[in-house]
């Protein structure tokens, strides 16, 4: 924990402040500023870019290394401390895990509104964005506690050492664009969204810091969000293209553009830059009229640059490179001369030659080897034979001595079961925020076709992102039946268990606690035999880990399900 690291935790930076004006500026590589102690954002300070006045200035609260907030969050090291509110490294002791903590007095003149912004991004519960996981006024102090992704590399870091590939640069585009639009959905803006605030996981999956938070820090506002965050993402793509801020002043560590030219296309500005996002970079960048080159409307809202990337064909990773394996070097280990003396220069050398395969140390084991087995194999054969003999005499005897009834003696095929109709089916979801996965796809999961499926929502982990233990699907058999095994034919391997309601349930029961265990598996084609006789009416086939998506997701899909006795 000692180890200092920005990658979750949403500090003042110094620069990107009004993108709709090509202002922006200088900022350090990590978004933290060098002189922690000193307020080095001193437009901010004076309230530039928001709607609040000059008034009061609140000092810092007086807050050191090893204070605990709560009796709970014990704080860490201080990344930055700026206009009133600082931000730390922190750990919640209760979890035993890192979190991030914004924290500023109770006075301050923004507190009222950082409160506000931190409950209504809690409330999304969306997991692209890092997730505010505490917001509290309590002793003087107001505190905003939230995830800290040590794994996690700011796009800052990622284009210090160059551009983005085409793809990287088209999944961070799409994966911030969708997610942005749903925030806007809920009536929630960013107006702060950099390269400092998006974020790369281990997993691949693009993660957005600081929603609403991180303006109302600073006071920031503006009458057109939606135009500004559209904005933001164009800016955010056309750094990842060309590796260059798109307006005249150096920002995040990347140089401007050329003074006096305007805004250009990023395939005018690099060499090999992918045309289809060129051109949606600059649909974006709705700046001063600025269009792409083949006049395409521009995209004011990120619901219509989500729709403009839908229209595009869809770029593919590229083909892993292999290399060819170096060639094989005998050593002088392998050849027999380690822990000898070299030979005397001049000195010639006697060469001697290999013995024979099996005349060497080890023929010599394996020819004796060969030979035990061999005698004990024909040891065995005669043995079984003398067995075989033996018993033939025994069956003689017992049929000459046992009733003949004309009956038929051989043994018969076991059955499989007759076929269960499904009679309905519903999915469930009783752990999520809107307790709904898919329905109108329900169908899909037992329409004896393999082509078609069932899905889920897509998630940041096989285990559904830590959100819940899983999701489901209930059967209806129509009535109580006894059900002999459950039949799952999955896209990709996915973990499974199969639960049932009791006998005796007159209704199909809504509670998760009402369905219990007998059988579990994983597997891509998944057969659930219950340990013992089961009858029910319903079922609920309950995914707990789920296979990737090759889109950096997990998600579980149901081809088919099929019920027998």
């Amino acid at each position: 924990m000692a180890e200092r690291s920005t990658a979750a935790v949403d500090v003042a930076d110094n620069s990107g402040d009004e993108p709709l004006t090509a202002k922006a500026d200088q900022s350090t590589a990590d978004g933290v500023a060098h002189d922690p102690e000193r307020d080095t954002d001193s437009d901010e300070a004076q309230g530039s870019g928001g709607t609040e006045g000059p008034g009061k200035k609140a000092s810092p609260p007086e807050l050191h290394s090893g204070h605990k907030l709560a009796r709970r969050y014990r704080l860490e090291e201080c990344v930055t401390r700026l206009d009133g509110f600082s931000s730390w490294r922190a750990v919640d002791e209760k979890l035993r895990r890192a979190v991030g903590v914004h924290i500023l007095p109770a006075d301050h003149v923004r507190a009222r509104s950082v409160l506000a912004a931190a409950r209504s991004s809690a409330l999304l519960g969306d997991p692209r964005f890092v997730q505010v996981l505490d917001a509290v006024e309590e002793n003087d102090l107001v505190y905003v506690v939230h995830e800290w992704l040590p794994d996690a590399v700011e796009l800052t870091a990622l284009l210090a050492a160059g551009p983005l590939e085409p793809h990287d640069a088209y999944q961070m585009v799409s994966q911030v664009s969708s997610a942005m639009a749903a925030a806007h959905r809920e009536g929630l803006a960013h107006l702060r969204l950099n390269p400092n605030a998006v974020l790369r996981a281990s997993t691949g999956q693009w993660r957005i810091r600081g929603l609403a938070v991180n303006a109302a820090l600073r006071g920031i506002s503006s009458d057109t969000p939606q135009r500004t965050d559209t904005e933001s993402i164009g800016a955010l793509l056309y750094a990842a293209l060309t590796q260059r801020w798109p307006y005249e002043n150096d920002a995040y560590g990347l140089a401007g553009l050329p003074k006096d030219i305007g805004l250009i296309a990023p395939d005018q500005v690099r060499a090999g830059v992918h045309r289809g996002l060129s051109e949606l970079a600059m649909r974006a960048l709705v700046n001063d009229g600025a269009t792409a080159s083949r006049h395409e409307a521009a995209c004011t809202t990120p619901e219509e640059l989500v729709k403009a990337i839908g229209e595009m064909p869809r770029i593919r990773p590229p083909e892993p490179a292999f290399t060819a394996p170096p060639e094989y070097q005998r050593t002088t280990y392998q050849q027999g001369t380690y822990g000898r003396p070299g030979p005397h220069p001049g000195a010639t050398q006697q060469l001697t030659s290999p013995p024979a395969p099996l005349e060497s140390r080890t023929g010599k084991v394996l020819k004796w080897a060969v030979s035990a087995l061999l005698i004990a194999a024909l040891g065995l054969g005669s043995w079984q034979l003398a067995d075989a003999l033996m018993d033939g005499d025994k069956s003689n005897d017992t049929d000459n001595t046992q009733t003949q009834d004309g009956g038929d003696k051989s043994p018969k095929k076991p059955t499989d079961g007759r076929p269960i109709a499904i009679k309905g089916a519903r999915d469930f979801d009783p752990f999520g925020s809107d307790q709904s996965e898919k329905p109108a796809d329900i169908s899909k999961a037992y329409d004896n076709s393999t082509a078609s499926y069932w899905q889920t929502d897509f998630y940041l982990s096989p285990e559904f992102g830590n959100l819940k233990s899983g999701v489901g699907v209930k059967l209806d058999l129509g009535k109580v039946q006894q059900v002999g095994k459950v039949s799952i034919t999955f896209v990709g391997e996915t973990s499974v268990e199969l639960r049932a309601a009791d006998a005796a349930a007159g209704s199909e029961p809504t509670t998760f606690n009402a369905y219990t265990k007998v059988a579990s598996g994983s597997g891509t084609t998944v057969t659930l035999k219950p340990g013992k006789t089961l009858k029910t009416q319903y079922l609920l086939v309950w995914l707990t880990k789920l296979p990737a998506d090759n889109e950096g997701h997990w998600r579980g899909r149901v081809a088919d399900i099929k019920v027998t006795s």
